[in-house]
């Protein structure tokens, strides 16, 4: 049940560029009925937020690097609203070698909006502006389902990472692990408590591991132990997602207090 945008031909017969991110989303998901919301009047969008050809790069599996500030961010986003779906987006950029996709930062989405378009529309527009000044760009998709033991990646993850898929098609979209999250501090694991997907040939998101050889690491071995020290310390309370900046806007979803 998957919901694509396909550009016009132009009259020359080439397809135009493609458009910005958010927009191209919203027109897409805008046709559809539950779970988005359509919305007849488009929010603004810049149109000078272009897509640097180096991530277009192409080829075999990628590896993927996530720093603990990212990391640490999106699962306490998860931890704040256990009994709800939570999503956000990554940030980055692929290596100058151009065999690492380098994940930055991560900025939590929704907790209760998670499927309304134009909350996700405004998001992506302000997140766009934002981050093509510090030079990296929307590289992939989170998201935490809302039961414990629910491990599939639904429609709405696979659409929002097919369209960050066309402006980025090296994109991964990251799955919360619940059992291993739960298992944490019982044992010493320092790999990530999410599933990572990507994106093969036939279009399918496909978990990694299961075929080919991409993997998620992250950038600091201790991030996990720093994890569990946030959690004993609750710091999951701190964190601020765009449905808390919608709803008061003082609240800053740049959490640029929250390991400070």
């Amino acid at each position: 049940d998957s919901c694509k945008y396909s550009s016009p031909v132009s009259s020359e017969g080439s397809p135009p560029p493609p458009l910005p991110l958010s927009l191209s989303l919203s027109l897409s998901l805008s046709a559809r009925s539950t779970p988005f919301e359509s919305s007849a009047d488009l929010f603004r969008v810049n149109d000078s937020l272009k897509v640097s050809e180096t991530h277009r790069v192409m080829g075999g599996e990628s590896r993927f690097d996530i720093s603990q500030n990212a990391y640490v961010k999106l699962v306490l986003h998860a931890l704040k609203h256990k009994s709800s779906p939570v999503n956000g987006v990554l940030l980055g950029r692929v290596s100058p070698q151009k065999d690492v996709v380098e994940i930055t930062d991560s900025v939590p989405l929704f907790h209760s909006h998670i499927g309304l378009l134009p909350q996700l529309e405004i998001s992506l527009i302000l997140i766009e502006e934002h981050y093509a000044t510090k030079g990296v760009n929307i590289v992939g998709y989170f998201h935490a389902n809302e039961r414990f033991d629910d491990y599939e990646l639904g429609s709405m993850a696979k659409n929002i990472g097919d369209h960050i898929y066309r402006y980025f098609p090296q994109a991964a979209v990251l799955l919360l692990d619940n059992k291993k999250l739960e298992a944490l501090p019982k044992g010493k694991d320092r790999s990530p408590v999410m599933q990572i997907y990507t994106r093969d040939a036939s279009r399918i998101w496909k978990l990694a591991g299961s075929e080919g050889s991409s993997q998620l690491t992250i950038k600091e071995p201790s991030a996990n132990v720093v994890l569990l020290d946030y959690i004993s310390t609750e710091k999951w309370k701190d964190i601020v997602d765009f449905d808390d900046h919608l709803d008061d806007i003082s609240k800053d979803w740049l959490n640029p207090e929250l390991f400070k």
